[in-house]
């Protein structure tokens, strides 16, 4: 953010799937063009295969699992001090004080099937070995964000399935603490304690609470603030008092904290990088010093080429753009422009390091241009959300939803939690996807995977549709290939030498490709 001044129905027991899976099984929407697949009633576990932690810090998963409920979970092999609940799949405990691989294998079964999956959890100095999955209030709520509202997204999330595809954290973006500038008595007044205690304002009365109340639901809780004296909405940051601010963010209990530059500018010293890093570096260090592992999202819009450095400081990812909220679109919205800024730093990405473009907004979604607006529903053509979250996937980003978790309708719902098309942005080899084609009429991007596939997205630029062809020679490939439809989940075929589809005007058609002789 910059600184503003304004400042089924037929289902047995369809009564325990989540409301959007009820509607995809009763076929209950065609507005929109809904491609993915309902999840069958048979238990597939989703999510990440691989989990990086520190040595004898607070650990807790739960388990993203769709299927008919009730389900029963096991995780064989699950470290000493690790403690699985076998009705909702969370996970609890602290991690092994030894570094090194603990291969779990995690199991649901209900009565319409089981599943496995393995689940490989790396006790060692790294976080966030895939991109970290969660909603963000910033384009819902803004200023007006409260610790109902964070108790409501949090609930959405586990209501809504979203939680089911592994969507983990619940985050407060900025206006929660206390901001001398206001004038309101929820808002206004001293912004710390006697021992230098950051103080949150009268709309959150217990910052451990509402931590705890996210966790209690098997989830993770983020919070906002700036290395400057103030947050770009100009309540207090954390300038001259980091170390009680991050002793105070591991005493509630938080697992994200996003660092915003915002106000830093007029209090920065130095020349060059290291002026650049200094906040952050500063914050890495006391991070990593917590009996708790807080991810650290480092938002200070790509200066300084922060994708060579953010994980030298101790960042897990870094925005490399401007906001996405406040671009503005021409020919194509916003997001094809933030994207494409991306993608160029895709040789910088991998795990425990990723590229952030910002969130995906989509679904009802605040004005960040005005932000007393209410939420309203998107103006991105359904082409353009299924492009929007392709592009996302395949540059291995952090997938943070940030419209309104609480009017999640179906299409929107179908966009977020297709998980064939999150298997991609999670895949634990965590290659960001190169562009291999790029002009004013397409895009094509390749992302190799884990097991010797590739993820290929192509996308067109056009308002009309076109056709688009692809050669393996240009994707360094050889042989024959095997072709699935990852939004539709529909296998495509064989094919020798090349593959060409028709696209949608501001579309994509997003793949997997393996040799056939797998």
């Amino acid at each position: 953010m910059s600184i503003r001044k304004n400042r089924v129905s037929g289902l047995r027991r369809s009564w325990m799937l989540p409301a959007f899976l009820l509607l995809l099984a009763s076929g209950a929407m065609k507005a929109e063009p809904i491609r993915t697949p309902a999840p069958g009633p048979e238990p597939r576990i989703n999510g990440p295969r691989v989990y990086g932690c520190r040595p004898g810090r607070p650990f807790l998963y739960r388990i993203p699992c769709t299927g008919e409920r009730p389900i029963r979970f096991e995780a064989r092999n699950l470290p000493a001090g690790l403690i699985l609940d076998r009705d909702t799949g969370v996970i609890r405990g602290r991690t092994p004080e030894k570094r090194g691989e603990y291969l779990v294998e995690l199991q649901a079964t209900g009565e319409k099937g089981k599943a496995r999956r393995p689940f490989k959890i790396v006790v060692g100095d790294t976080l966030a070995l895939t991109p970290p999955m969660g909603w963000n209030s910033w384009y819902t709520w803004y200023n007006r964000i409260t610790d109902s509202l964070m108790r409501q997204a949090a609930d959405s999330m586990i209501r809504s399935g979203m939680a089911d595809f592994g969507y983990q954290y619940v985050n407060i973006d900025d206006c929660w603490m206390v901001s001398s500038e206001q004038k309101d008595p929820m808002i206004h007044g001293e912004p710390r304690g006697a021992r230098g205690a950051i103080l949150p304002n009268r709309h959150f009365p217990d910052m451990k609470g509402l931590a705890d109340y996210i966790h209690g639901k098997g989830l993770k809780a983020g919070l906002y603030t700036s290395p400057g004296p103030y947050t770009c909405q100009v309540y207090a940051g954390s300038w001259q008092h980091e170390k009680e601010d991050a002793l105070q963010f591991a005493a509630w209990g938080f697992d994200f904290l996003k660092y915003d530059w915002c106000s830093y500018t007029g209090v920065a010293q130095g020349e060059g990088l290291e002026r650049a890093q200094r906040p952050f570096r500063l914050m890495g260090a006391l991070l990593q010093q917590l009996d708790r592992d807080i991810l650290f999202n480092l938002c200070q819009y790509g200066k300084d080429e922060v994708w060579k450095w953010g994980a030298e400081v101790g960042g897990q990812c870094w925005r490399t753009t401007g906001d996405l909220g406040l671009e503005r679109g021409n020919e194509l919205p916003g997001f094809y422009h933030i994207g494409r800024k991306n993608a160029r730093h895709h040789a910088f990405a991998g795990p425990g390091a990723w590229n952030d473009p910002d969130y995906i907004l989509i679904g009802y979604v605040g004005n960040a241009h005005n932000i007393d607006d209410p939420p309203r529903k998107t103006t991105l053509t359904a082409e353009e959300q299924y492009s929007y979250m392709s592009l996302w996937s395949l540059m291995a980003s952090p997938l943070f939803f940030s419209g309104d978790i609480n009017r999640l309708d179906p299409f929107t719902l179908n966009v977020l939690c297709n998980a064939e098309v999150i298997d991609v942005n999670q895949d634990p080899l965590g290659r960001q996807a190169k562009p291999i084609r790029e002009s004013d009429r397409q895009m094509v991007f390749l992302k190799p995977l884990e097991d010797g596939s590739q993820a290929l997205g192509l996308f067109n630029l056009l308002p009309e549709e076109q056709q688009i062809s692809v050669r393996w020679s240009d994707l360094g490939l050889s042989g024959k290939q095997k072709i699935r439809d990852l939004w539709y989940q529909q296998d495509r075929g064989t094919h020798d030498a090349e593959y060409a589809a028709r696209v949608a005007g501001h579309g994509v058609v997003l793949l997997r490709l393996w040799p056939s002789s797998f």
